[in-house]
């Protein structure tokens, strides 16, 4: 790597990490400075889930009280439901060609922006009760559906989470919030493991990534007590994605 693909990678790492930690959406940045500086698509993509890994373990930490029993589903339950839906999406991101994934890619950007757009509304109508509760089959279904997509791609899986949660019974947002670290970590991990065995991390990068977003996380979570305008950094990120999947869409 040069100097100049270093500085970016730690840059975006750094400002992801940040994102992250006060209000989401740092693969917006992550994942297109990979494939920028040159790392394969469907790689890029297991790398920038490998580096949002400290973000989503430290956060879970960080609501380790707050989580109980909601629904029909144990934690435990969602936990293994989690694990084997972040299997499935892991191997079908490695047997995905790289040029299909970069097809791909604008979509699942443009995807993730859309439901980070809405994560506001989501939440509501979660607080409200008006997303509803299902039983153990629906249940199960919807956390495999959801983690099959988070270990096929990362992005957007948060808010994804939280409406899944909302759709199968719970209603403290709070605990909410600590299942939704819980599970995005379990299956961050999981398909991190898997993709460290199909040979897909970019290691160097990853290296450099993974210290800036720590460092950018750390920072995120004491900024993010001061930020009283929150709307504003959720438009500013919106156009970021957007942007993004623009970029993408005209390669």
């Amino acid at each position: 790597m040069t100097l100049l693909e270093i500085l970016l990678l730690a840059g975006a790492g750094f400002a992801a990490g940040l994102l992250n930690a006060v209000a989401g959406g740092g693969t917006f940045l992550s994942l297109p400075a990979l494939i920028y500086v040159g790392v394969p698509p469907v790689s890029a993509n297991a790398t920038a889930t490998l580096t949002a890994l400290p973000g989503y373990i430290s956060s879970a930490w960080g609501f380790r009280h707050d989580m109980q029993r909601e629904g029909a589903l144990s934690l435990w339950a969602i936990a293994v439901v989690g694990m084997i839906g972040s299997i499935l999406g892991a191997l079908l991101l490695i047997i995905t060609p790289g040029d299909t994934f970069l097809w791909v890619v604008p979509w699942l950007l443009l995807l993730a922006t859309v439901l980070f757009a809405l994560g506001p509304y989501l939440l509501r109508q979660i607080q409200q009760g008006g997303v509803g509760s299902a039983g153990v089959a629906a249940s199960v279904a919807t956390i495999l559906a959801v983690s099959i997509y988070g270990g096929y791609f990362n992005g957007g899986l948060g808010i994804m989470l939280l409406a899944a949660f909302g759709f199968i019974g719970y209603v403290n947002l709070h605990g909410m919030n600590g299942l939704k670290n819980v599970l995005s970590a379990v299956v961050s991990l999981v398909s991190a493991v898997t993709f460290i065995a199909a040979g897909l991390i970019a290691w160097k990068p990853a290296l450099v990534m993974a210290v800036s977003a720590t460092l950018g996380g750390y920072l995120g979570a004491n900024v993010s007590r001061r930020i009283a305008r929150t709307d504003l950094l959720r438009y500013a990120i919106t156009a970021i994605g957007l942007l993004m999947a623009a970029v993408f869409f005209l390669r």
